[in-house]
């Protein structure tokens, strides 16, 4: 008898319409045949994702007529979080650390060290900045001018 008025009330829905109930009903089987222990079914973020971006084109009173876990309102809800998330990494400026030496500059730093066998790697930071070159003096182990050996 559920079947039957299941078949009745899909009925007026559009071919695409219940395919994606289809796939977001056979999730949903999915989920539950993980956690066969009684408990309050819980969506990882891999779920969320596949049923957010499943079904967050169906029109409202569609959503409103499929059965879900969860309410529609929590499914677009996901899928407003997932823009959101998407949007911040593609918009998030690039710039982390300290931005890469000229190539120009890290050949000058082992020359000036060569012809001048007395300075340092300080001397030689100073004599770049009144350069008005900007050079960090430690850039790391093997980059920066303390790697930098005279001779």
């Amino acid at each position: 008898m559920t079947n039957a008025l299941a078949m009745f009330r899909l009925l007026p829905v559009g071919d695409r319409d219940k395919a994606i109930e289809i796939l977001a009903l056979r999730h949903q089987i999915t989920v539950l045949e993980r956690q066969l222990h009684g408990e309050k079914p819980r969506f990882n973020s891999a779920d969320r994702a596949f049923l957010a971006a499943l079904l967050h084109r169906l029109p409202g009173d569609v959503l409103g007529r499929i059965r879900l876990l969860v309410r529609p309102d929590t499914v677009l809800r996901w899928h407003r979080d997932l823009v959101a998330h998407s949007h911040a990494r593609i918009s998030r400026p690039n710039c982390g650390g300290r931005p890469p030496t000229v190539r120009s500059i890290r050949k000058l730093v082992p020359r000036l060290a060569r012809e001048n066998d007395s300075w340092g790697y300080r001397r030689i930071h100073g004599e770049l900045l009144t350069l008005g070159v900007k050079v960090a003096p430690s850039r790391g182990p093997g980059r920066g001018l303390r790697s930098v050996r005279p001779g």
